[in-house]
């Protein structure tokens, strides 16, 4: 595949996804365009830094940049669509959200978005391009606030410790309380617990399962 050149331009913007791997709530983009005249330092991969300096960057990021947009595809559109084409949703309208409007994109993974102006994809970029690596940082703070008001609401899942992702915790609290209505039901793990709570309900247990106490 032919890779589309980066042009010499200030309007260029880094694009990333935080959350296409949890099983619950939404998956989260952004766009960022860097303003060349107001470096910030230390922009890496948001999973490579700690939570604390994620929440200073950001700052730094919202404050400095010359555009920077966050977007969503909610739960339901998930389902709808199936969590890749979702994120790309979400990407496309992170890139939209830009004001001013980027004139380029620089696309973390291996695909791109629909877009109106064009885009190169870049594996890893977020640990290579600092476009790109502010917006890891602003897609995951602003998607761990959405899992932190979340756990407000459904606090017996501990979102706010996990951020939806399948952990040991988080799949024990599945067994015990079944799906919340902000799981991802398509996913393996909740489907299966809605399967057997569902089958718990009717007074049917699945075979070689146990019905929650």
């Amino acid at each position: 595949m032919t890779q589309i050149a980066k042009p010499d331009s200030s309007l260029i913007c880094g694009v990333d996804e935080a959350g296409r791997g949890p099983l619950a709530g939404s998956v989260y983009a952004a766009a960022v365009i860097l303003d060349p005249a107001h470096p910030i330092a230390g922009l890496k991969d948001s999973k490579v830094l700690s939570e604390p300096r994620r929440v200073f960057l950001a700052g730094e990021i919202k404050a400095h940049a010359l555009a920077w947009s966050v977007a969503y595809a909610s739960v339901e559109e998930i389902e709808q669509l199936n969590i890749l084409h979702a994120t790309m949703l979400a990407m496309q309208r992170a890139v939209l959200g830009l004001n001013p409007a980027a004139d380029f994109a620089l696309i973390d993974g291996n695909r791109c978005p629909q877009l109106p102006i064009p885009a190169r994809a870049i594996v890893k970029g977020d640990a290579s391009e600092a476009s790109i690596s502010a917006a890891s940082i602003l897609a995951k703070t602003e998607r761990d606030q959405e899992m932190r008001r979340l756990a407000d609401t459904y606090p017996m899942y501990g979102f706010e410790r996990h951020a939806g992702y399948p952990t040991a915790a988080h799949l024990a609290a599945l067994e015990a309380h079944g799906p919340s209505p902000v799981h991802r039901k398509s996913f393996g793990p909740v489907q299966r617990s809605r399967l057997r709570f569902s089958a718990y309900e009717s007074g049917v247990p699945l075979a070689g399962t146990k019905n929650p106490e």
